[in-house]
């Protein structure tokens, strides 16, 4: 391999309610920059920080891939949730024996809920206007 050649990069995308990740890992010192920020700085929570960092922490890889996330839509807690599917996946695409492990801890399954529409002729999604008999 030249020393122009790139290293070997493997993509993968998460998505949790409204929020959408495009991961990118390569083989590293164990940097994580989400929208070309820092983890810590763009993550307020430490709970949104161990979310989108536990797939690493399952596999023990922390210190030997280089993440870089592209995140856009939602919440921080949403967000948090397609890093981390997002990185699942990115790591299964790396080393499919990563698979079992992060399956295991419930890290590839994809979470469907998302907000309910509002429907016409009440307030909410569910909420009913109040009823009155007389």
């Amino acid at each position: 391999m030249s020393p122009k050649a790139k290293a070997k990069e493997f993509i993968a995308t998460g998505r949790r309610k409204t929020s959408t990740a495009r991961v990118r890992i390569t083989e590293g010192k164990g940097a994580f920059t989400i929208n070309n920020r820092d983890l810590s700085d763009y993550c307020k929570t430490e709970q949104q920080r161990k979310m989108a960092t536990s797939p690493l922490t399952t596999v023990e890889k922390n210190n030997s891939v280089d993440v870089s996330v592209n995140v856009q839509g939602g919440g921080g807690s949403g967000q948090a949730g397609a890093i981390r599917l997002g990185l699942s996946r990115a790591l299964e695409k790396m080393d499919a024996e990563l698979r079992v492990p992060l399956k295991k801890d419930g890290h590839m399954r994809r979470d469907p809920r998302k907000i309910e529409r509002k429907k016409t002729g009440q307030p909410g999604a569910r909420k009913r206007f109040q009823f009155s008999k007389r």
